[in-house]
C-alpha cells in the first residue's frame, strides 16, 4: 500500500544518497496520484550551489516532468522540515501538500514564517520522524570533533 510512510521511505533513500556523497542527509520526493515524479537530495557541496536543496531539486524535476511550474495536485515528501527558501518555492509551486519527517527548530520555515506555504497546502509533520532525525544526528555527530 502506498502510504505517507512508504513515500517518506523513498525520501529517506534520497537522503542516504546525500549522506554517501558527503552532503547533509536530506532527501525529497514529489508525488502525483501515488507516483513519484520528482526526486532530489542535498547537493549544495557537489554543485557548489546554496540553492541545491533536496526540495528544490525534487520540485524542479517534478515541474519538468509535468511541463508546468504549478504542482497543485502534488505532495512533497521531505525528510526534514523545509527551510524558508524551500517553503517559499513550495508556495510558488502551489503544492497540494507537504509531508515532512524531522522538525527543524533552528532553520525550519515554521520558526521564521509559519504562514509561508500556499493557503491550500496541507501539511503533515513527523512522518518517520525518528528515522529522519537519526540520520541527521549521525551525520552531525560524525562532523564534531571528540
Amino acid at each position: 500500500m502506498l502510504t505517507d510512510d512508504f513515500f517518506m521511505q523513498q525520501a529517506l533513500a534520497e537522503a542516504r544518497r546525500a549522506l554517501a556523497a558527503g552532503e547533509i542527509p536530506i532527501g525529497a520526493v514529489v508525488v502525483l496520484e501515488r507516483e513519484i515524479i520528482g526526486r532530489g537530495y542535498n547537493q549544495t557541496e557537489q554543485l557548489r550551489d546554496v540553492t541545491a536543496h533536496a526540495e528544490m531539486l525534487a520540485l524542479t524535476a517534478a515541474a519538468n516532468f509535468l511541463g508546468n511550474k504549478y504542482l497543485t495536485h502534488c505532495i512533497l515528501y521531505v525528510t526534514v522540515e523545509p527551510c524558508v527558501m524551500c517553503a517559499g518555492a513550495s508556495a510558488w509551486a502551489q503544492l497540494g501538500g507537504v509531508v515532512f519527517g524531522a522538525a527543524e527548530p533552528r532553520t525550519g520555515y515554521r520558526r521564521h514564517t509559519p504562514g509561508l506555504l500556499h493557503p491550500r497546502t496541507q501539511v503533515r509533520a513527523s512522518v518517520c520522524a525518528e528515522e529522519c532525525a537519526a540520520l541527521m544526528q549521525a551525520f552531525f555527530r560524525g562532523k564534531r570533533p571528540g
